[in-house]
C-alpha cells in the first residue's frame, strides 16, 4: 500500500491523547486526510459536568453509497510508565511488534482504515463510486457524552446520510480474522442506596444500621436470573461492582450504604422492561423501615443486532480473502460506540486482536496492521463495486 498503516499507527501512538486530551492525534489525522483531498471538520462538544471533547469528521466523494469508518483516538492512561518495556507514547517497533498505548485500542485500527481508504482513493481517483467518511471521536474511553453521539447528530444536520459503517474496535480474540461483531448486548448501570441513622456502635438502639438492608438487596440482585440467552446472544448477566459505606471507624454505625451494579443484557429485554424487573426485585425486599433509593445511570444502551447482508458478506469475504479464515459473526463482549451508530445506519465492528488492550505493554504485530489494512481495502473495492 502507498500509505503505511504501521507508520500512521506510530504517529498516532506518539500523540498522548489520554481522554479527554486531543494530544495531537486528530491534528495528525487531519494533516494526512486533507493532503489526500478529504474535507476535514474539527468539532468540539460540551455538556454539563463533563469535559469538552474535540472530534473529527472527514469526507471525500459524493453520492451513494455513503460508507463511514468510525473510531476513537482517545486512550486510557498508561499507568506506571516505568512498567512498560518501551515508552507507552514512543511507538517503538521491536521484533516485528509495535508497542504503545492505543496500539490495539484503537489507534492501530484507525491507522489501518486510514491507509486502506487513502490507497483506495488514490487508485479510484475523483470517481469513488460513492462517499467515504471518517467519524473519529476523542471521548470513547471517557463519559462518551461529547463524542460519537453528538458527532452523528452534527453530521446529520450537515446533510450526511450514512448507508453502512465499520467500527475499527479490536474484535478478534486470538487471531486476526476470528470474529466480526454484528451486534452487542445492552448495558445498564445503577446505584442502590440504603439510608439509615448514624450512631455509636455500642448503642445500636439509637441508630439504624443500613448495611443489613443493603446485604439483603445485594443477595436479591445476585440471585436474579434474567434469562438463559438465545441463538443470537449469550445470557444476560448482572454484576455487583462495588460496595461503599464511607465509614473508616470501628465504633460508628454508618448513615448510608451503597452498592453499584452493571448489567449486560440481550434482546430478551428492552431497557424499560429490564428497569421494571429490577425495581420489582429490589422493592420486594423487606428493609425493616430503612429508606431505599435506586438511580439508573444515564449512559444506558439497548442491545442491537445488525442484519445488513451486503455489509456483512462484503466484510466476511474480505477477511477470508486476506487471512484465509471464515470469521464468526459474534455479539459477545462489551459496548462500543456502535451503540450510537446503529441508530443511523447498519454497523459492524472489525479490528485487531484485543488481548493486550488497556494493559501494560499494549502491542500489535506489524503484520496484523498490514493485513487489517488489506482487509479494509478489499472491503472498499467490493462494497463500492456492487
Amino acid at each position: 500500500m502507498s500509505s503505511s498503516a504501521v507508520s500512521i499507527a506510530q504517529d498516532l501512538i506518539r500523540c498522548p491523547s489520554v481522554t479527554p486530551a486531543e494530544g495531537g492525534a486528530l491534528s495528525s489525522l487531519e494533516a494526512l486526510l486533507s493532503k489526500a483531498g478529504f474535507k476535514v471538520s474539527r468539532v468540539i462538544f460540551q455538556d454539563e459536568d463533563t469535559p469538552d471533547v474535540e472530534n473529527l469528521f472527514a469526507t471525500i466523494g459524493s453520492g451513494k453509497p455513503h460508507f463511514v469508518f468510525a473510531g476513537h483516538t482517545d486512550v486510557v492512561p498508561a499507568g506506571t510508565e516505568s512498567d512498560w518495556s518501551h515508552g507507552p507514547f514512543e511507538g517503538t517497533i521491536s521484533d516485528g511488534v509495535l508497542f504503545g498505548r492505543g496500539a490495539v485500542d484503537m489507534k492501530g485500527g484507525i491507522a489501518s482504515f486510514a491507509a486502506a481508504a487513502l490507497d483506495y482513493v488514490q487508485e479510484a481517483g475523483t470517481d469513488l463510486g460513492g462517499t467515504i467518511s471518517f467519524l473519529i471521536t476523542g471521548d470513547e474511553e471517557g463519559p462518551a457524552v461529547n463524542g460519537t453521539s453528538k458527532l452523528l447528530e452534527w453530521a446529520t444536520n450537515e446533510g450526511h446520510r450514512f448507508d453502512a459503517c465499520i467500527v475499527g474496535e479490536p474484535t478478534n480474540p486470538e487471531k486476526l480474522g476470528d470474529a466480526i461483531k454484528v451486534g452487542r448486548r445492552g448495558s445498564l448501570s445503577g446505584i442502590v442506596t440504603v439510608a439509615g441513622v448514624q450512631g455509636h456502635a455500642a448503642y445500636p438502639h439509637l441508630a439504624k444500621n443500613p448495611i443489613p438492608g443493603l446485604v439483603k438487596l445485594m443477595a436479591a440482585l445476585d440471585a436474579l436470573e434474567l434469562d438463559k440467552g438465545n441463538e443470537r446472544f449469550q445470557p444476560s448477566n448482572l454484576e455487583i461492582v462495588t460496595v461503599d459505606v464511607g465509614n473508616p471507624a470501628f465504633n460508628v454505625i454508618p448513615a448510608r450504604a451503597e452498592t453499584r451494579f452493571n448489567i449486560r443484557y440481550n434482546d430478551e429485554w428492552t431497557l424499560e422492561s429490564l428497569k421494571a424487573r429490577l425495581l420489582e426485585t429490589l422493592n420486594s425486599v423487606d428493609l425493616d423501615g430503612l429508606e431505599l433509593d435506586i438511580q439508573f445511570k444515564r449512559d444506558a444502551s439497548e442491545s442491537f443486532l445488525t442484519k445488513d447482508e451486503t455489509l456483512i458478506a462484503a466484510l466476511s469475504k474480505a477477511v477470508e480473502a486476506v487471512t484465509g479464515r471464515s470469521p464468526e459473526l459474534s455479539t459477545g463482549g462489551g459496548t462500543s460506540d456502535a451503540r450510537f451508530i446503529k441508530n443511523y445506519c447498519p454497523v459492524v465492528e472489525f479490528g485487531l486482536v484485543g488481548q493486550t488492550m488497556h494493559k501494560v505493554d499494549e502491542c500489535v504485530a506489524v503484520n496484523d496492521l498490514d493485513q487489517l489494512a488489506a482487509i479494509y481495502k478489499n472491503f472498499l473495492v467490493s462494497y463500492f463495486s456492487k
